[in-house]
């Protein structure tokens, strides 16, 4: 109900402040669950739990953790009822997913970029739900690594070390598309790993000193930090330009 002056009410303001979040969580469902029907039933059950708490919401968290703290929760509740059948696999080209693309591009290298996205959606799909989700919630939606412990109600610590291991089996996964080798050369040193601690802030820029001269001075080292750097990339820009809910079928 708005008030005398045709501003929105309390009630309604809550109303569309929640709804603004329902393209975010519908992204973060779908590719949790991997059903389109579960990802909406949980966009709907987030909503609507979310609206008969909220008065209980002190701040402690953003509302963004908070509200992925919910959807996380009917997500692993889908999963569970779910146990037992077939996986199914999203390509971002379905309508339920945006398109990686997200500039006009020319014929081929909106092809590559395709391809690009399908190879990120399945790697990503490929991940066990405890790496998933840690590289969803960090990579993908942009929480901090604190945000991300508070919504997996896990340490800080905990979440680095599984978001490194989720960055490698995605990278590995999609090296041969972004030009790099899967395996570290011999003789070279492990810089991936390196360089995804470096990126969470766990390594000073001056501990890294011997390992940027190693990289500047081999193409196959460099062209590994540079698949790396590309996958966040293609993370990130899979956030963008979320769309709408789509509604329960007829």
């Amino acid at each position: 109900m708005s008030d005398a002056k045709g501003s929105p009410g309390p009630r309604e303001s809550v109303g569309k402040l929640l709804e603004s979040y329902a393209p975010t969580i519908h992204r973060f469902a779908l590719r949790m669950c991997r059903d389109p029907e579960d990802a909406r039933d949980v966009v709907q059950e987030t909503m609507l739990a979310a609206s008969r708490s909220l008065g209980d919401f002190r701040g402690e968290s953003s509302l963004t953790t908070w509200l992925f703290t919910i959807a996380r929760s009917f997500c692993i509740k889908a999963r569970r009822l779910r146990t037992g059948q077939p996986d199914r696999l999203l390509s971002l080209e379905s309508e339920d997913v945006k398109p990686m693309a997200s500039r006009a591009a020319a014929p081929d290298e909106a092809a590559g970029e395709r391809e690009l996205g399908r190879a990120l959606e399945a790697a990503i799909d490929a991940l066990d739900p405890m790496y998933r989700e840690v590289l969803l919630l960090r990579d993908v939606e942009g929480l901090t690594a604190p945000e991300v412990a508070s919504v997996l109600a896990i340490g800080v610590d905990a979440v680095k070390s599984r978001l490194h291991r989720a960055r490698m089996a995605v990278r590995e996964r999609l090296a041969p598309l972004l030009h790099a080798d899967a395996a570290t050369a011999p003789g070279c040193p492990d810089v991936l790993p390196v360089l995804s601690r470096y990126l969470e802030g766990e390594i000073a820029r001056d501990d890294c000193a011997e390992m940027e001269r190693h990289v500047k001075s081999c193409p196959r080292c460099r062209a590994q930090c540079d698949s790396l750097r590309r996958m966040l990339d293609l993370c990130r820009a899979s956030a963008k330009g979320a769309q709408p809910v789509p509604p329960e079928s007829a």
